[in-house]
């Protein structure tokens, strides 16, 4: 006789970006309200709160940069800045209700699974100790900014920040300003700095392709149209999906394709750069693709201004007051901007996550993050992650790819009430197996014939990236395929494994 359906899970969810949103949302929409939010933060919104630099904007069309079960039709811009952006996460909350499941300022430090009682602790950083039988891990792949070994750094007098910690209480205007990094940040708050600094020196370590943004503001009609006419607007929607799916083939290398994109890049860069010695270091010495192809309607004209000067001699120490490089030049700063990135390979550190017979997640991960479909980990039951290893994209939104990975782990979650499982973990053959033919595939990427990126590892393992298609990935997630995990029944009786199929 089958197992009548148990009462559904409790449920931590780490993180209340939009992973941790829309994995909220889906509980709220499937009438389960056991679960909490821990958001290390005092306000929501992962890296559209943190990152509040001049020019801040999402490098996915704005259409596809929201859910699609709660499509915003009156976007300012076909491009989204940051605070708008920031404005539809705290209106998702408080339209499906999720402020009350919220604890603020809750940094998690440590997670233990009790394959006894088949609970997850997890202890804050506060000392508060939680307990779930459930836990999502939704803190991203890009929040714990990167900071370069430069030597002398310690020494610099001036101000010196992260651009994903923006210092706002100091005013540019008139000073000197060294920023070090030219990718996706730099690139957007370059242009809004420029005209208001003395001096600029962008200090380059390599170029980076980049497509023009063409962004533009929505007309007062076409607000009107998207909102009377929701197909409309989702019809707008998927053609611009599939327009970015389309360009999936150049990181497969797709030299037809890849030649046509170069091209344009390089076209573009001539047309907006006038100086031919600029133009050579502008030039990138790795195929489109490899790294992450940056859009922008300014940062080449930003570049050509007076006052500012792209660097590419590589620095050897930061002084008091200035930067050195090797090339014997020392550039005067009063203040130092760092704009390197995030820690994109360091998935869910400082946290601690133990599993069965509290072996660390860390040593799991020796060799480099990995994860059955990027959601799940042999030996974590119950655990499961939300942009986790090799789910990135470089070429769509990635909200598509955490609605597919939620819609799994809702699947999930079902299945433990419906069959009355303690918990379900995926088999360690399977994620050995996925993971072999995923490296695999990454090994015929453009990413692979790149040299140093933040889609992988210094030994070269592409631990970030999936491997496909957005498609092919929707495909994947659609519903578990039970034979594939280690069921555990809740009930206490003789032998309790309802299922371990080979």
């Amino acid at each position: 006789m089958p197992a009548q359906p148990s009462a559904p899970p409790r449920i931590l969810i780490v993180g209340a970006g939009f992973g941790g949103l829309c994995m909220g949302i889906q509980l709220k929409r499937a009438g389960i309200h056991s679960f909490t939010i821990l958001e290390k933060g005092s306000r929501l919104g992962g890296t559209w709160r943190d990152n509040t630099y001049p020019g801040a904007a999402c490098d996915s069309p704005s259409f596809l940069y929201c859910f699609s079960f709660e499509q915003k039709t009156d976007w300012s811009r076909k491009w989204a800045p940051q605070a708008e952006i920031l404005d539809y996460m705290e209106h998702c909350a408080r339209k499906y209700e999720l402020l009350a499941h919220i604890r603020f300022d809750a940094e998690v430090a440590s997670a233990r699974f009790d394959q006894d009682a088949a609970l997850w602790r997890v202890r804050t950083v506060a000392g508060d100790t939680i307990e779930a039988e459930v836990l999502v891990s939704a803190v991203g792949q890009l929040n714990r900014p990167s900071v370069p070994d430069l030597p002398g750094l310690e020494r610099f007098r001036g101000v010196s920040f992260h651009s994903a910690r923006w210092q706002h209480e100091h005013d540019l205007t008139g000073k000197n300003v060294a920023v070090v990094g030219n990718a996706a940040s730099a690139i957007q708050f370059i242009p809004r700095i420029a005209p208001a600094v003395k001096r600029l020196h962008v200090f380059q370590r390599s170029a980076n392709w980049m497509i023009a943004k063409n962004d533009r503001t929505y007309t007062e009609r076409e607000k009107r149209l998207f909102a009377r006419f929701p197909l409309l607007a989702r019809l707008y929607r998927w053609w611009i999906y599939l327009m970015y799916e389309s360009r999936f083939p150049v990181f497969r290398q797709n030299r037809l394709l890849a030649r046509a994109m170069t091209r344009v890049a390089e076209k573009s860069m001539r047309e907006q750069v006038s100086d031919p010695e600029l133009q050579g270091v502008l030039l990138p010495d790795y195929p489109i693709g490899g790294k992450r192809i940056l859009i922008s309607d300014d940062y080449y004209q930003a570049l050509g201004r007076p006052n500012v000067e792209l660097v590419t001699s590589p620095i050897t120490r930061v002084t008091d007051d200035s930067i050195a490089t090797r090339d014997g030049r020392a550039f005067p700063a009063d203040v130092l901007i760092i704009a390197t990135g995030f820690e994109s390979t360091s998935f869910l550190v400082p946290m601690k996550i133990e599993g069965l017979a509290g072996r660390p997640l860390e040593d799991v991960w020796y060799a480099g993050a990995e994860a059955y479909l990027g959601i799940n980990v042999a030996g974590f039951p119950n655990f499961f992650m939300l942009y986790g290893p090799n789910t990135n994209l470089g070429h769509n939104s990635i909200i598509f790819m955490l609605e597919c990975q939620v819609h799994y782990v809702m699947e999930c979650i079902r299945t433990l009430a419906e069959r009355d499982l303690a918990y379900i973990d995926v088999r360690p053959d399977v994620m050995r197996t996925y993971n072999e033919r995923l490296q695999e595939v990454l090994e015929r990427t453009v990413w692979a014939r790149t040299g140093k990126s933040w889609y992988k590892r210094a030994d070269g393992r592409i631990t970030n990236n999936w491997s496909s298609s957005t498609i092919a990935y929707c495909w994947k997630t659609r519903r578990p395929d039970l034979r594939l995990y280690s069921l555990q029944a809740r009930r206490s009786r003789a032998d309790a494994v309802v299922a371990d199929v080979a």
